[in-house]
Formats: C-alpha cells, structure tokens, sequence
C-alpha cells in the first residue's frame, strides 16, 4: 500500500479525536484472500470524521486510519487476547464480520507470520502517531483529552443482547479518565433538548486505545464514545450519511467535548519531570 495507513490534523487545544476504524481502504495483498462478503466493509465506523469535522474548527488534533479494520484492527492489543474475556467479539485480524460470516476465502486467513507483518505495516504506525501526538499535545498543555470516536450497529445479536443505548461512553470502570472530567461530557447529554439514551461502561468499557493510552496520573484522561449509527447515518447498504438526522446530535457531541474540555482545564495537570 503506498499511500499513509492514517491521516493527522494537528490541533492547537489539547484534545485528540482518535477515529481507528474510520479506514476503508483493502490493500492488493490482503484483499486477494478476502470472501466478497468483506467488499461491503459493513463494520466500518462510517463518516466519524464528518461527524467530527467541527473538532477540528475547534482546534483539536485529529487521528483517523485509512486501513480497514477487516485488514487489521487498530484498537485491539498488539497480541491479540480479547479485553472482554467470556464474550464474543473480534481479534486483531479479524477471521470474521460482526454477523459472525467468514471474512476470508477457505484457507487464506492469516497466519502468525501474516499478522506480524501486518502489526509492523499497518498497527504500528498509528500507534506511534498517536503517542507522539499526545506527548506532543501533553508538552504544550501539561494534559489531554484522548476522545476515541466509535460508532456501530444499533442491533447486533452476536455481540449484544437488545438495543444498544445510543451513547455508550467507556473508561475502563473509570481507570483512564479523571470521573470529573467523564462527568462532564455525561453532563452534555442529560443537558440536551434531544434526549439520547447513554450508558457509561456498561457493554463498552474501553478498547486497547483508551485502555493502554488513558494514564490520568500521567496526564491523558481517554474516553471512549461507541454511538449508535442511527444518530447519523444509514446503517443499510450503501450507508449514506444523512445531515439533517446528525445535526440533531452534533451540537451534543461539541458540548460533550466543550465541557470535559473545560473541567480538563480545572484539573491540577501532574507534575513535570
């Protein structure tokens, strides 16, 4: 693949809006092996960084892959185990789709060797992007937000049982994010004339990203945000992003980072050395 596995807008505020499974993109020598059901990318986290676009009129740092999350995924760690032990969920590389079909033409799915070349090509360089970003933002400001953007299927049998409420906020049972600071993005949305239905670590707590890069005493709180898709787009084929529904909750998501923002700013950042 010779384009960036990832695009960066660097901010001027410290707030970083990370977008790992924004990506579409099948390089030639992954998509060889890929069953067609992989060509519709159906669990891409379509048009997040539209939906965030006024994060960058804000001033935030903005972090969005290009790569598929079927070629490998960016918010899971680097080894592979599975941050919901008991429940079904998807690995690094994943083998199948979120309906549980096959991903990859009978035996071609990825050996070891594959998903370490694919770890070092494609893992890697977002993650050190993303290290780099936030020391460059912690440098500048003492702290930063880390805001993972996620958004997903409102019904999904195999993941989860029901409806998933419309907002699902996740850190880690409140390990990477100051519980003032999490309180106040909350506070957004009890806060809205658009009511949404929201959970904070309840199906999701936090991918690898919010887990391994939120370190409060160090100076980065991370949220996760795993929205329903419903709120903005079409979660049917071809998935059409649809303003008139996302501009009922834009508002709320720019008032969601405007007030952790603000109670970020009222925090004693950690000391220096």
């Amino acid at each position: 693949m010779q384009e960036p596995v990832f695009h960066l807008q660097q901010g001027r505020i410290p707030l970083l809006v990370s977008i790992p499974h924004l990506g579409t993109a099948l390089p030639d020598e992954v998509g060889a092996s890929l069953a067609p059901v992989a060509a519709s990318l159906r669990d891409t986290d379509w048009h997040l960084d539209r939906l965030y676009a006024f994060a960058q009129d804000m001033g935030a740092s903005v972090l969005g892959a290009r790569v598929s999350r079927y070629v490998i995924d960016l918010n899971r760690p680097p080894g592979g185990e599975s941050l919901y032990p008991g429940q079904t969920t998807t690995g690094l590389c994943p083998t199948e789709t979120f309906r549980g079909e096959p991903l990859y033409l009978p035996g071609q799915a990825p050996d070891a060797a594959e998903i370490a070349r694919r770890r070092t090509t494609y893992w890697q360089p977002y993650h050190d992007a993303l290290r780099a970003e936030l020391d460059r933002l912690r440098a500048l400001h003492g702290q930063v937000l880390l805001w993972e953007a996620h958004s997903i299927a409102t019904v999904l049998p195999r993941l989860f049982e029901g409806v998933l409420p419309d907002l699902n906020f996740g850190t880690n049972d409140g390990q990477t994010c100051a519980p003032e600071i999490a309180g106040a993005a909350l506070d957004a949305v009890r806060d809205s004339a658009t009511p949404f239905s929201h959970v904070l670590n309840g199906r999701f707590k936090g991918g690898y990203i919010t887990r391994h890069y939120g370190q409060p005493q160090a100076g980065v709180h991370a949220i996760q945000l795993e929205m329903c898709q419903h709120l903005y787009m079409d979660e049917e084929p071809p998935f059409a992003y649809l303003p008139d529904t996302a501009a009922r909750v834009q508002p709320v998501l720019a008032a969601m980072l405007s007030n952790a923002l603000a109670q970020l700013a009222a925090c004693a950042p950690p000391p220096r050395g």
